[in-house]
């Protein structure tokens, strides 16, 4: 299979990799955690004016008519520096919803603010009690007229707490664990009933929790059929294991970059630790982990749009356990391989390591997604 990247492709990540490389140094990174919303309000201009944020949208919507490659490709270089904005929950993320449930008149309304960088989103989905189970909702949506009225809470909302809209899903019909009966509804952030907690995570990503009291939407304001969202929540999941899958790969790429510079100047017992056998060796295995999560990474985006929703759930699910093994190997060897020093906060390689293991524990941890493989051949 030819996995060469278009002369476009070439071009997008050339010109993302420059932008980052001159704006998104560690200290740069820190004093963007400071800001207000925890992430470089300035960089999220800087991504509008590039294309960055219409890019996976239908040019007849204000987008630019990209792919899943061309999201592997940003992402990628946002894993590389760890960037803090919010371009996975706005436009991966919703931007998925709004393709797959979106009416033409919601997405000509909603895209083009997207793409200027005017509004930014966040799905808000999970529940606390729902682990990782996506037919598990308690939230509900229930008829008023001509729209609805919400009542419940959302968890781990990923930057929620900024968002201008969210995206939430609740349940119109059914029990707990029906998986018909989902409906998904846009909802202003700052409306009557809404009430955000915002935190870092630990990776100093920003979430919020979310709770939703007696808030009205209109029935304009209803993504899709109201009964059966959960095929879109899916979707979108799958989007985000995609886009994560190769966030890890560019984290991954650092952090063994990192290492093997360090094993070059780190001297112990007179000699550079780098001229020790056994741990060549090990750096060696870290960059094969590298290179077997950046195919599984191309798997996925290859597959995230295909039509056999099967075979799309298995090979993302196999993307997820493969990256998310790779990613938790290559961090764990880069802190060790870097002693104390790998451990402390000023130090970039600790960082890498904390955002891997929030990736691995996003959209399903690896534990999760390989019961699902062995339930599909059982």
């Amino acid at each position: 299979m030819d996995f060469e990247y278009t002369e476009e492709q070439r071009l997008l990540r050339e010109s993302l990799g420059r932008l980052l490389g001159d704006s998104y140094g560690f200290d740069k990174r820190k004093a963007y955690l400071a800001e207000p919303d925890g992430f470089g309000a300035a960089m999220w201009a800087q991504y509008a004016e590039l294309g960055l944020l219409g890019l996976p949208f239908a040019e007849a919507h204000g987008g630019f008519g990209g792919g899943p490659v061309d999201v592997m490709i940003v992402m990628e270089a946002f894993g590389r520096v760890i960037a803090l904005e919010p371009y996975l929950a706005t436009v991966v993320l919703a931007g998925t919803a709004l393709g797959h449930a979106g009416s033409a008149a919601q997405n000509e309304a909603i895209v083009p603010q997207i793409a200027d960088g005017s509004l930014r989103l966040a799905v808000a989905h999970g529940e606390r009690q729902a682990r990782y189970d996506l037919a598990d909702v308690m939230t509900t949506a229930k008829k008023t007229g001509s729209g609805w009225r919400l009542d419940g809470s959302k968890s781990v909302v990923v930057h929620g707490d900024s968002a201008d809209r969210l995206i939430v899903s609740a349940r119109v019909s059914g029990d707990r664990l029906d998986p018909d009966g989902i409906g998904l509804f846009l909802v202003d952030s700052k409306a009557n009933g809404v009430a955000r907690r915002g935190y870092k995570m630990r990776d100093g990503t920003a979430a919020a929790d979310i709770a939703l009291s007696d808030v009205e939407v209109s029935g304009a304001d209803v993504l899709g059929d109201p009964t059966n969202g959960l095929a879109t929540v899916e979707r979108v999941t799958q989007a985000g294991i995609m886009a994560t899958c190769a966030e890890a790969v560019g984290a991954m790429e650092t952090m063994l970059t990192m290492t093997l510079e360090y094993m070059k100047t780190r001297v112990q017992f007179g000699k550079a630790i780098g001229e020790n056998q056994a741990l060549q060796h090990r750096a060696t295995e870290m960059m094969m982990s590298l290179e077997q999560g950046r195919s599984l990474a191309m798997l996925a985006a290859i597959m995230v749009d295909d039509k056999d929703a099967e075979q799309r759930a298995r090979d993302i699910s196999t993307a997820k356990v493969g990256v998310g093994q790779a990613a938790r190997f290559v961090s764990q060897n880069a802190v060790q391989l870097h002693g104390g020093i790998g451990m402390t906060e000023e130090y970039a390689v600790g960082h890498y390591f904390r955002r891997c293991m929030v990736i691995e524990h996003s959209f399903g941890d690896t534990g999760y997604h390989l019961s699902k493989l062995a339930a599909a051949v059982a």
